[in-house]
């Protein structure tokens, strides 16, 4: 793939970077337009809105459904903004397009779904329309599906595709509701520089005190835009309530945002080191729970009166995690002053528990 052109078309006059905003549900025709015309108010001109909404579990608030698009039509007419929202099926696509919707993005669920994928294509093809699609990364940390799905699309003859970072589902718990994995959109763009990223902080924190945290990163990495979920009353929403904001919060945000040049020698730099960075992070969580499954050890030792130093599991471990590291480029003294200091904090840790009473 090659020769992506920009998401909206040269003719058009818009700040860098993008911005895309709107609730994450349309609710109803006046809260619509409510928050479209105070965001348009000030400055921004991309809508977004879903009205088919994707529920893990049955009974939840899944979209207006096709009534919405009556009230992104109104949103056009009103303020001459373009306006977007979220497409699953070849049924969907063509009511969109109908109704004169300028961008469309692809979600998670669907993105992670080759199949759905291709019927949305295949749709696109068959229209033979020229019209911009946003594809959010699957929710697994999968690049080359990703990757896939963006050339589904790009194969049925559409070129202003951009990409939309909404992070990772990982098991446990985090800070974030969606790991950031920032290298996994990094490498994409190392693979594709011409290829439009977007960031969402709104899905990715999923609380709104993480939203000016994350969008800075995302500006500080080089990406192109950002679409973030704004909506009148937040606390009130019938969907992700607590990751939107309002639009006066959305200015006070973006009017603190750094805007940085472009210079491809700090930008690869400063995104090697996100990569260091969140590395780092992921090693420190993994080191905690390592050392809550030493604590439960710790508790079964005490109870059945057993030795906390086992000396033949230390061995074991030693030369079978030493012969690991070797394979993977890592040298022999450098992992053993890690798991010497690991085996070190790990008795501190069972200590702890037999000398609770």
């Amino acid at each position: 793939m090659k020769n992506f052109e920009p998401i909206l078309s040269n003719n058009i006059t818009t700040e860098l970077p993008l911005i895309i905003a709107g609730p994450c549900s349309a609710e109803s025709e006046s809260q619509v337009l409510q928050i479209a015309g105070e965001l348009n108010a000030n400055g921004i001109n991309v809508f977004r809105a879903g009205i088919w909404k994707p529920r893990t579990k049955p009974g939840g608030f899944e979209g207006v459904g096709s009534k919405g698009l009556d009230w992104l039509r109104k949103v056009k007419q009103q303020y001459g903004m373009y306006v977007s929202t979220e497409v699953a099926n070849k049924n969907h696509v063509i009511e969109a397009v109908s109704s004169g919707v300028d961008i469309l993005w692809i979600g998670a669920r669907t993105c992670a779904n080759p199949f759905a994928m291709q019927e949305i294509a295949d749709t696109l093809e068959m229209l033979s329309i020229d019209i911009p699609v946003l594809i959010k990364n699957p929710v697994n940390p999968d690049l080359e599906l990703w990757i896939g799905g963006i050339q589904r699309i790009y194969n049925a003859g559409i070129r202003r595709i951009g990409a939309i970072h909404r992070g990772f589902s990982v098991y446990g718990k985090h800070i974030y509701r969606n790991q950031p994995q920032w290298h996994l959109p990094i490498e994409l763009h190392r693979r594709f520089p011409d290829l439009s990223i977007i960031h969402d902080p709104s899905h990715v924190g999923g609380k709104r005190e993480f939203v000016s945290t994350l969008s800075q990163q995302a500006l500080d990495l080089g990406f192109d835009g950002l679409m973030i979920e704004t909506h009148d009353n937040p606390d009130c929403a019938l969907s992700d309530k607590d990751q939107q904001i309002t639009p006066k919060a959305l200015f006070e945000i973006l009017s603190k945002l750094v805007y940085r040049k472009k210079d491809q020698t700090n930008e690869i730099l400063n995104q090697l080191r996100q990569q260091i960075d969140e590395y780092d992070y992921e090693l420190i969580e993994l080191l905690a729970k390592r050392m809550s499954v030493c604590r439960e050890i710790g508790e079964y030792k005490k109870e059945k009166a057993i030795s906390i130093v086992q000396n033949k599991r230390y061995d074991e471990i030693m030369s079978s995690r030493v012969l690991r590291a070797n394979q993977l480029g890592l040298s022999s003294e450098f992992i053993v002053k890690v798991l010497e200091s690991v085996h070190t904090e790990s008795i501190r840790q069972q200590i702890d528990v037999f000398r609770k009473e």
